[in-house]
């Protein structure tokens, strides 16, 4: 039942927008007027061209009755006549046209817009003045300019009868018209004038309040004009010159939805009237639209393609982000596919590498696939930009691939740290690591598991108006701060602080190494010293572009509100450094995004990757392996053991992860210096025993 008055309440509004387009201009009948703004100077005027009502004699079928249509009370006077000039005969008829509109006066689309309607539907009745007392002008461009757009955006022009052009000047002397109490001018006589039953109009200076002087329930008995309240002079003198609520350049700082913001109109009551509530009005059956607010203006959108950057500008970004991201998706894939054919190779401490490169190129599959399938199918919902997607869409699938993993590819350069830190710092060997394995996969898929259900579970995903994909945050910086900023934070200090002890334990051991002095010390300084400085690089390579990951969240979050509202209220001050966002940041965001990612395969751009290439061919083709003699005679010897075996690598010679922490360390003739006398440096002068495989 609510469904079906629902819509007979959509084809009305649709019926009624419609016929204005074929109807006459607009027309006044008598009114009754207390408090309003006069824009003539005095009450035997003319009626106003294009208004052929005679002023006398009064029509007797006209009476004058309190407004209890429930939008129209309290708009500045009390008493209307009818029959109206819509052939209404009473209010509640009335009553159910104009509140067709309310989904326009909900959205304030304009400040002007409910006194305008209301001034058509119930006009105001004076028991001594039989003229027409239409709105002014100026209040009737007002409205059109703030709701006339959003009309448009749904194929509604402004109704023909409802022109602005029938209508008085406002401070024209031979044509009496209504002004809002907010927009009268000071000090200009009769210009805003109380009306009494007298039929005296005077001027007012300033902003009158609703039931002042010469507000008469009835008409009668209204009061001669008063003065401001501030002079005008001095700071007060732009008072005096602009009207209240708008700037001295006489842009409107009411909030609006205004361009490029969209209003939620036709296409939104269609697509939601089965689940929306339905609010009852004594007149009128309406629904509850208050789907979005944009800087509290409610039912009103961030338009899909955004709000804030050139065409130009959003193509450049859109070769940005398919540059970056097709090179990420390269680097990670190599990456996976050397592990793929040479899976011994890599061993922990080194293979989570491996996983986190995995992680990116999942990412980076998600980033592509706004080249793959249009925006308007990923982060678009019609016209506006996607928001509270939890359903099985490909929104949603992108926002996995991107936040999952994006995550996902954090706990593993934490669990990457970690790993060193057991190696170097703890004297863990790679089988005593890789014996815990389990845990750390479960870490590494679990949380962001919990994390990205949390997200879907409060609707928090949505579109990227510049990325073009879903994510998280992009229109609420709340979600923004918890789901985003928070996690990498914590992710980032505890795997730097890992980092950071273990690159101190291989400082150490360098220190010792020095002391001890003895044939090989040298050399075996070296190679450890190389080895601290790939593990020095992989850390900026990651750190750095993680923290201005993070700065830019953190741009975003503390000035999203005031860029959103800078669109709906022109005149908010907004606290930032501009009124958008930079776009070298947002760009710069992007790419630190996915550096990680094109740099996490340094670790295999070796010879050893080209070697294992070259066997995996020959192996495809056929071809005899010419290393296999070579592999035959490293296989006879004996393994030997690493001289720091215990004292911060952990793992023998020839092990896989030996291009990472445990380079074997060799003499210029080629002879391994592994012996007994490292043993005995490990034993008598670190004073540790050796290394327990836990």
């Amino acid at each position: 039942m609510r469904h079906n008055r629902l819509k007979v309440l959509i084809l009305g509004l649709v019926l009624l927008l419609t016929s204005c387009r074929a109807d006459g201009p607009l027309h006044s009948a008598d009114h009754g007027m207390g408090g309003m703004g006069m824009g003539g100077h005095g009450l035997d005027a003319s009626p106003a061209p294009g208004y052929g009502v005679p002023a006398i004699p009064k029509d007797p079928n006209l009476r004058c009755e309190e407004i209890t249509i429930p939008m129209c009370r309290g708009i500045g006077y009390n008493m209307t006549s009818f029959p109206n000039e819509m052939n209404h005969e009473t209010q509640d008829e009335a009553g159910l046209e104009v509140h067709q509109f309310w989904p326009l006066v909900e959205i304030k689309c304009s400040p002007d817009l409910k006194f305008f309607l209301c001034s058509m539907y119930t006009p105001i009745c004076l028991e001594d003045y039989h003229k027409p007392l239409p709105v002014c002008r100026s209040v009737c461009e007002r409205a059109r300019s703030g709701c006339a757009p959003i009309m448009q955006q749904y194929s509604f022009e402004w109704p023909e009868r409802m022109a602005c052009e029938h209508l008085p000047l406002h401070g024209d002397p031979d044509n009496l018209c209504m002004e809002q109490p907010s927009y009268t001018e000071a000090g200009s006589g009769g210009s805003s004038g109380g009306s009494g039953g007298s039929g005296s109009g005077s001027g007012s200076g300033g902003k009158r309040k609703q039931g002042g002087s010469g507000s008469g329930g009835s008409g009668a008995g209204g009061s001669s004009g008063s003065t401001s309240t501030k002079p005008c002079r001095g700071r007060n003198s732009k008072n005096c010159q602009n009207p209240q609520g708008e700037k001295a350049s006489g842009k409107e700082c009411s909030c609006s939805c205004r361009s490029p913001l969209i209003f939620l109109g036709k296409e939104q009551l269609l697509q939601q009237q089965s689940q929306m509530p339905m609010m009852h009005h004594p007149h009128h059956w309406y629904m509850n639209l208050t789907v979005q607010r944009i800087a509290g203006v409610p039912n009103c959108g961030i338009p899909c393609k955004g709000p804030f950057f050139s065409n130009d500008e959003k193509d450049f970004a859109g070769l940005w982000i398919a540059l970056w991201s097709g090179l990420c998706f390269c680097s990670t894939l190599m990456t996976l596919t050397t592990f793929i054919i040479d899976t011994e190779r890599f061993k922990y401490p080194e293979r989570p590498i491996v996983f986190l490169s995995a992680c990116y190129f999942m990412v980076a599959v998600g980033y592509l696939s706004r080249n793959f399938l249009q925006n308007e199918e990923i982060a678009c919902d019609g016209l506006l930009l996607r928001e509270s997607s939890t359903g099985p869409h490909s929104c949603t699938l992108v926002f996995l691939l991107t936040y999952f993993f994006g995550m996902a590819s954090s706990i593993w350069w934490v669990i990457l740290s970690f790993t060193w830190f057991l190696a170097a710092g703890l004297k863990w060997g790679n089988e005593a690591i890789t014996k815990h394995s389990q845990y750390f996969h479960l870490a590494a898929w679990l949380i962001p598991t919990v994390q990205s259900v949390a997200v879907l579970l409060l609707s928090a995903v949505d579109g990227d108006p510049i990325l073009g994909i879903c994510y998280v945050g992009n229109l609420n910086p709340d979600h923004l701060k918890t789901f985003v900023l928070a996690p990498l934070f914590v992710y980032l200090v505890i795997g730097t602080t890992f980092l950071m002890a273990g690159f101190v334990s291989l400082f150490r051991i360098r220190s010792v190494i020095k002391q001890q002095g003895g044939v090989g010390a040298g050399v075996k300084a070296d190679k450890l010293e190389k080895l601290m400085i790939r593990i020095g690089i992989f850390s900026v390579l990651y750190t750095v572009p993680a923290t201005i990951v993070i700065g830019c969240y953190l741009y975003e979050a503390a000035y999203f509100e005031d860029w959103i509202k800078a669109l709906a209220c022109p005149c908010a001050q907004v606290k930032g450094p501009g009124k958008k966002p930079l776009y070298s940041v947002l760009m710069l965001k992007y790419f630190m995004a996915l550096a990680v990612g094109i740099t996490s395969g340094v670790w295999i751009w070796s010879g050893k990757t080209l070697e294992s290439w070259r066997r995996f061919w020959r192996r495809l083709l056929g071809a005899p392996d010419r290393t296999g003699a070579n592999q035959a005679l490293i296989k006879q010897r004996p393994p030997i053991p690493h001289p720091y075996a215990g004292s911060g690598m952990g793992m023998p010679v020839g092990s896989a992860a030996g291009s990472l922490l445990a380079t074997p360390y060799t003499q210029a003739g080629g002879a391994s210096v592994a012996s007994t006398s490292h043993h005995h440096l490990h034993h008598h002068v670190l004073k540790q025993p050796a290394a327990s495989h836990v």
